[in-house]
């Protein structure tokens, strides 16, 4: 019974992890950890580590069949990829001389207004608007985004896809889909990096917990994914808003148990 009840609850995490990963380059921590550890009791330092396992592999081929549609900005990815790994570092010992439990629900928050803004305002930059944009120019601010987003996810703990998705479609003028797809590309070395860390600092966690969770998280990431590269722009930016604002609110709700 035990087993049954852990598979339906990593299997419904992994749903929403999976859909927010392919449709939104969302991290799958923000809906798996606080699932497992409000339903199965799993300690927080486990369920982070179960959670950025998940979202190697869910990530990865997410960036995959972007890359495959031509929606993934590889150079500019790899440079801000290298800066949200470096500051994160530098956002986890700053947040550790600084104690504050006011920004708690911060990645929450923001996911919900994430969703709103896609379905209120959706982005309809296009490729060819995007590209308009000086090489230089996107360089420097994907370093400056990088660090920003870095700092941030180090200092708060989470929040990482999401922060790059707003920066991509809003700083760096892309358009979705390319947005996402860059933003799955970086969360896939950023989520190896961490699990491993995680892995090698706190033991391996529940076996069952972690291969349901990294099963359906994969399996949702890449049916989220295909659909997401054959949408419309505007059907696209609606269920991304929809999925964004679904996930916060569920994670919200499951935050009050």
């Amino acid at each position: 019974m035990e087993l049954l009840i852990s598979f339906i609850v990593c299997f419904v995490a992994g749903i929403g992890a999976g859909l927010g990963t392919g449709f939104a380059g969302m991290s799958a921590a923000a809906a798996i950890s606080p699932i497992l550890i409000t339903f199965l009791d799993i300690p927080p330092y486990e369920a982070v580590g179960i959670a950025l396992a998940s979202d190697v592999l869910a990530s990865g081929v997410s960036a995959y069949t972007y890359g495959k549609n031509k929606n993934l900005d590889v150079k500019n990815g790899l440079v801000m990829m290298i800066m949200v790994l470096l500051f994160t570092m530098v956002g986890s010992y700053v947040s550790s001389l600084v104690p504050s439990n006011t920004m708690g629900n911060f990645s929450v928050f923001m996911t919900m207004l994430l969703g709103v803004k896609f379905i209120v305002k959706p982005v309809m930059t296009t490729k060819e608007s995007m590209e308009a944009l000086d090489a230089k120019k996107r360089i420097t601010r994907s370093i400056l985004c990088g660090m920003t987003i870095g700092f941030i996810c180090g200092f708060v703990g989470a929040g990482g896809g999401m922060m790059m998705l707003l920066v991509l479609t809003t700083v760096l003028g892309y358009e979705l889909k390319t947005a996402v797809g860059t933003s799955v590309f970086v969360m896939a070395f950023t989520a190896f990096t961490g699990a491993a860390s995680h892995f090698a600092i706190g033991g391996m966690p529940d076996i069952w917990c972690l291969t349901i969770c990294v099963l359906s998280t994969l399996l949702w990431a890449r049916i989220a994914a295909k659909i997401a590269n054959k949408a419309n722009p505007l059907t696209l930016n609606r269920v991304v808003g929809v999925v964004l604002l679904l996930i916060g609110v569920a994670v919200f709700a499951v935050n009050l148990f």
